[in-house]
């Protein structure tokens, strides 16, 4: 059983963040933590009872942002990076106002994103020393 809601336990959202992004994938921890966490909308997904995934949202003017989206890897293939995508633009299109969402997209996740109706915008760039890409879906 999947659940996917906005929570107020950042602690669970960052430390399923340090997990992925820190120890699996190399980040520091200086280009992990910022200071958005206390004005940003979080989602926690979890399985279960279990959390498994989670991501960041943050309203600027009319765009939503969608970011820090890390997802354990035994629940990696099974839909959930999808479902918590899905949930995430559903929340978004309630924030008064918002009338796109955007995300810096690992290069390798890209077609995972336009899959979702994302559109990839200007060039490649490095983040935390990997490769993105802007993407962009209008609501």
């Amino acid at each position: 059983m999947i659940q996917i809601a906005p929570t107020l336990d950042v602690a669970t959202c960052r430390a399923l963040r340090r997990t992925v992004f820190i120890e699996e994938q190399g980040v520091s921890e200086a280009d992990e933590v910022d200071d958005l966490d206390d004005v940003a909308i979080h989602l926690l997904a979890r399985v279960v009872g279990e959390p498994v995934g989670t991501a960041r949202l943050l309203v600027q003017g009319d765009t939503g942002k969608i970011g820090r989206v890390c997802v354990l890897a035994q629940a990696r293939g099974t839909g959930l990076g999808a479902a918590l995508i899905r949930t995430a633009l559903d929340e978004l299109r309630r924030q008064r106002g918002v009338v796109k969402a955007k995300l810096g997209a690992q290069t390798h996740a890209l077609g995972f994103y336009e899959r979702l109706g994302f559109t990839a915008t200007g060039p490649e760039y490095m983040d935390a020393g990997i490769p993105h890409r802007d993407m962009v879906l209008m609501f």
